[in-house]
């Protein structure tokens, strides 16, 4: 491989010659080979779009000459397109705070821009990686508000696969409105309720879940850019971090705005930990949804069999015809690393100290790759199994109007210590409630018949009133 030699405040340092990373990246890449995985698109696509705004409110202030502002303005343009997504070698785990990417970043816009006004890669004589992508920035205000911005667009996508979920969830709880079936509670007979009850319940718990993203994502859009080092402003125009904060919400359409006090947002990343507690409470209920589903489809003859989940896949290597809840089972382990990442931000976001918090590259890919597969599964797994879940309708009657649960309805009538003699007498008999109670007579037929109603029993009421 041809090289090219780069010289930085410690010296020299070889850097393949066709790359438009310079020699800090270079450091990077050598010095943290820990996972093979380098930044996700969208935080690319943020860092350099803040690159792009903090460039554009320079030129305007006349911080920065319009050859070079325009130059790095270009650069910053053709990676917003596409181009150059190779050239970011950096591994997400690197040195602390996120120094390795803003320099990753710094440099390509440099080096392009270079070459845009007819310089060689790694000359650096008209652009600087430090003085020009860089001017009036830190890695301490830049990393933190491209995480951020990053965070809050990958959550635009998150709302709408959320979104979808909901609706869906909503249309089956319509279709299955009028199918009876045994409530459960400590995985016992309960009284009677509807399936398309449980399936309005659960669009309405995501429903809800959604609004507490809607707060992260308010916080997220709070940026520290125009803090420089410390949350101090230093070497930074007044205008300049609201000129930045204005075009990056043209750009985005997303309300993006300066925290009241960069010190502040320097400091913490509160907006990180509500990103994470958020995406717990979307986790939570999604897992025990998840399970509800995997639950009621249990059998085909040995389990509960009310429901059938769409079939995706063979389930077995060695049992013919067997078929899993294969997409359930895939939301469960996505939820469980999502789960871990959120973990991950809380202990990331308790460990700054003083100024800044150096652990922002663990919190910036634990965010990342969290928002990334639940988007992802929560799009497969409504378009796969959700849309075509079907009910044994049968299935679920049957247990509705044999569970001995249905001796509730009989409080209002005899007593609940009568009642539960009902019930008693049925389990050990064998026998439905209605024929203990006509057994034993207690209630007359037109009287039992309107306090067993299992319809009546989903709604509120008192039977007999």
């Amino acid at each position: 491989m041809d090289f090219r030699i780069e010289k930085d405040s410690l010296g020299e340092v070889r850097v393949p010659a066709g790359a438009y990373w310079g020699s800090q990246a270079e450091r990077s890449r050598l010095l943290f080979p820990i996972s093979g995985l380098t930044e996700h698109p969208k935080m690319i696509d943020a860092y350099i779009l803040l690159k792009k705004s903090c460039t554009e409110a320079n030129l305007e202030l006349g911080l920065l000459s319009a050859e070079i502002g325009r130059a790095i303005v270009q650069a910053a343009d053709e990676i917003l397109s596409g181009k150059l997504r190779d050239q970011f070698p950096v591994d997400v785990f690197h040195m602390g705070a996120g120094t390795s990417l803003n320099m990753n970043c710094n440099e390509v816009l440099a080096n392009r821009a270079e070459e845009i006004l007819g310089g060689k890669l790694g000359e650096y004589r008209k652009v600087n990686p430090n003085d020009h992508p860089n001017f009036g920035q830190s890695t301490n205000d830049t990393f933190p508000s491209a995480m951020r911005i990053m965070a809050r667009l990958m959550l635009a996508e998150l709302f709408k696969a959320v979104d979808h979920l909901a609706s869906a969830l909503e249309r089956k709880g319509t279709e299955f409105d009028r199918i009876l079936k045994s409530g459960r509670t400590h995985l016992q007979d309960a009284v009677p309720i509807r399936l398309g009850q449980e399936f309005a319940a659960y669009a309405a718990c995501v429903r809800r879940a959604r609004r507490w993203l809607d707060y992260a994502a308010s916080e997220l859009e709070e940026l520290g850019i125009g803090g420089s080092a410390v949350g101090t402003g230093l070497n930074t125009h007044p205008k300049y971090r609201f000129m930045v904060a204005e075009r990056l919400a043209k750009a985005t359409g997303i309300p993006f705005r300066i925290a009241p006090d960069l010190r502040e947002a320097m400091q913490s990343n509160l907006a990180m930990g509500a990103l994470a507690a958020s995406l717990r409470l979307l986790c939570l209920e999604l897992t025990r949804i998840a399970n509800d589903l995997r639950l009621m489809c249990s059998g085909p003859l040995t389990g509960l069999a009310e429901l059938l989940l769409p079939p995706v896949q063979p389930g077995s290597s060695i049992m013919p015809g067997k078929v899993n809840p294969s997409m359930a089972e895939n939301l469960n382990i996505v939820l469980f690393q999502v789960l871990g990442q959120c973990q991950t931000i809380d202990y990331c976001v308790q460990a700054g100290q003083l100024e800044l918090n150096v652990m922002m590259p663990g919190m910036a890919f634990a965010a990342q790759f969290a928002l990334q597969i639940l988007t992802n599964t929560l799009r497969t797994f409504t378009d796969n199994c959700v849309v075509g879940i079907r009910a044994d309708e049968e299935r679920c009657r049957r247990y509705a109007e044999t569970s001995p649960s249905l001796a509730t309805a009989l409080n209002t009538f005899v007593g609940y210590e009568v009642a539960a003699e009902v019930v008693k007498a049925a389990l050990a008999e064998g026998k439905t409630i209605p024929e203990v109670v006509r057994e034993r007579g207690l209630l007359d037929e037109e009287t039992l018949k309107k306090a067993l109603d299992p319809a009546l029993l989903t709604e509120p009421g008192i039977p007999g009133a």
